[in-house]
């Protein structure tokens, strides 16, 4: 439908407001059932936003741990045997100072994108 189609379907057809004094009292009822859906809505939306931050911050902290822990420990490469993970190894060795910047920065990142406040046209 276009909007003219929709203007005037509106126009048409308005709705008969009754003389009965309970309308107003079942109207704001019905209004009131709504805000309290709206608010419920609102709440499970926060809870879950929490809930993927916490998630989020729990598994970085824990990857943190492991590399760190790993880097404390390393695995020799002769009770492993693969060559894969030797050359892996070698070729991580130099670099492994900065293996904590790419996930400061997606912590940073992911902090920037929960903590900005969303803003809505309703």
């Amino acid at each position: 439908m276009k909007n003219d189609n929709i203007e005037s379907f509106l126009r048409n057809n308005k709705p008969q407001v009754e003389d009965n004094p309970t309308f107003l009292l079942e109207v704001r009822q019905k209004i009131n059932a709504v805000d309290g859906i709206k608010s419920e809505v609102d709440r499970q939306r926060r809870t879950g936003r929490v809930a993927l931050v916490a998630a989020l911050v729990i598994g970085l902290l824990m990857g943190i741990f492991a590399m760190f822990i790993v880097w404390l420990y390393p695995v020799s490469t002769p009770e492993v045997g693969s060559e894969l993970i030797s050359k892996i190894q070698s070729a991580i060795e130099p670099y492994k100072q900065y293996l904590l910047l790419p996930i400061a920065g997606c912590a940073i990142f992911l902090g920037l994108i929960f903590g900005r406040e969303e803003r809505r046209v309703f």
